[in-house]
């Protein structure tokens, strides 16, 4: 497969960047949970972000600057700057801040964008957060609370904001295409049947609910054999194929792509060398971040992009593979695992399916992804997902994630963004000793 991104060299950091405090919300449906219906999305970010602050050992005083992200066009309440209306939920009354949106990958660039301005010198202590109504939509005509439900006509509807319309305004094919573009590449190079490739997915699912079921903030909470035996199956896999657990396109089954809800998560993050003057916690060093984008409509997207992003990341922080503990993996199509783990290196090329099936890539496998549930189990609140990662992995290098604490406490941990089916971002996250 020919990659013809325009590649990128990248350069160290003028001083070392770490992350020292992170938060994060349960993903839910706010609209059915009476403890945060009527919530707005300034108090769901203030949520996460006092979190945050709260972990990091820092007051709203100490922050310099603060990063505010919410994706969908769809989903906020119609502010021209979201980052300034929301700021008095959270302490930042006349803190500069910027608001941006990249889709699904909003998460993973909040990172890199507070990493930059600490890194740049200007700033010492910065914030950043995510918010996203991925299940309730804002009434323009209403108050910012009142919100109604974000149905999959409206999803659709918002898809074409993420796609060039000059091609796929009257047809949409491009959401279609690209939900399938893993498995049909990665069965025609592998050789893997229809069967394999279904069972892969099926594991997949199971492994990732198994970890949301352990999850105190994750929106599913049941694993697939308790579903299967509610429903009088004696055999997951049987559920897992029957009606209940209908393919949606050629391959995914529904079990294979995200359940769209509502949350926030935030970080912090300062000079490693000052982070002793905040908290006793150790530091979570951000070593590096790669990038790479290529235009929704051409083929192997989200393939290129991630190889791109991973020889950036590689070849700048000098980490090699075999070196990575945990990986953490944006996936809205389960597929997208596959992707992350075998072009970031972390799973052999041919083989990560066998991984998958064998469940070692379950939290108690040796090759653990997507410990806090995934997309599929944990939920998806577009902007806030990339985040809710960064949560999920300073939580497991800190060896604070309860019942689905990894065997091994990471040392190093790699985040596979992706997003608005275009961009890309590949972290690495060291524990500072």
């Amino acid at each position: 497969m020919k990659n013809n991104i325009n590649q990128t060299t990248l350069h160290p950091y003028s001083r070392s960047v770490s992350i020292i405090g992170v938060g994060c919300t349960p993903f839910m449906y706010t609209m059915d949970n009476p403890e945060t219906e009527g919530l707005t999305e300034g108090e769901l970010f203030g949520y996460a972000a006092y979190k945050a602050m709260e972990d990091a050992g820092v007051t709203p005083k100490d922050v310099d600057f603060y990063f505010h992200g919410e994706a969908s066009p769809f989903n906020g309440s119609n502010y021209i700057t979201p980052n300034m209306q929301v700021s008095e939920w959270f302490g930042m009354r006349g803190k500069a801040s910027i608001h941006h949106s990249e889709a699904c990958c909003t998460g993973y660039l909040a990172i890199e964008q507070a990493v930059n301005a600490v890194a740049s010198g200007k700033y010492n202590v910065v914030l950043t957060g995510c918010v996203e109504f991925g299940d309730a939509v804002a009434d323009p005509n209403k108050p910012a609370h009142i919100r109604r439900k974000f149905d999959d006509n409206m999803f659709q509807e918002s898809l074409k904001w993420i796609y060039d319309r000059a091609y796929t305004r009257a047809m949409m094919c491009g959401p279609n295409l690209h939900q399938d573009d893993v498995c049909a590449w990665y069965k025609d190079e592998y050789g893997l049947t229809d069967d394999q490739m279904d069972d892969t997915l099926i594991h997949m699912a199971i492994n990732s609910r198994r970890s949301a079921s352990k999850n105190p903030l994750a929106l599913a909470r049941k694993t697939y054999e308790e579903l299967a035996k509610e429903h009088d199956f004696d055999d997951v896999m049987e559920y897992m194929k029957s009606f209940f657990n209908p393919k949606m396109t050629a391959n995914l089954r529904a079990s294979g792509l995200e359940l769209k809800c509502d949350g926030a998560a935030a970080a912090i993050v300062c000079p490693t060398e000052m982070a002793h003057l905040f908290t006793n916690k150790k530091p979570i060093e951000v070593l590096g971040i790669g990038n790479a984008t290529r235009e929704a409509n051409q083929a192997h997207v989200e393939l290129l992009a991630t190889r791109e992003a991973c020889r950036q990341v590689y070849e700048l922080t000098g980490v090699k593979p075999e070196e990575i503990d945990l990986l953490m993996a944006n996936d809205f199509f389960l597929s997208s695992q596959l992707c992350a783990a075998e072009e970031s290196g972390y799973l052999p090329r041919g083989e990560g399916w066998k991984y998958f099936i064998e469940g070692r890539t379950a939290y108690d496998g040796d090759k653990p992804i997507n410990t806090n549930g995934g997309r599929c189990s944990f939920g998806h609140a577009h902007a806030a997902s990339g985040l809710a990662d960064v949560y999920e992995a300073v939580m497991q290098m800190r060896g604070e994630c309860g019942e689905r604490q990894i065997k091994k406490v990471p040392k190093t941990s790699f985040i596979r963004g992706f997003g608005g089916a275009q961009n890309v971002a590949a972290i690495i996250l060291r524990t500072k000793e």
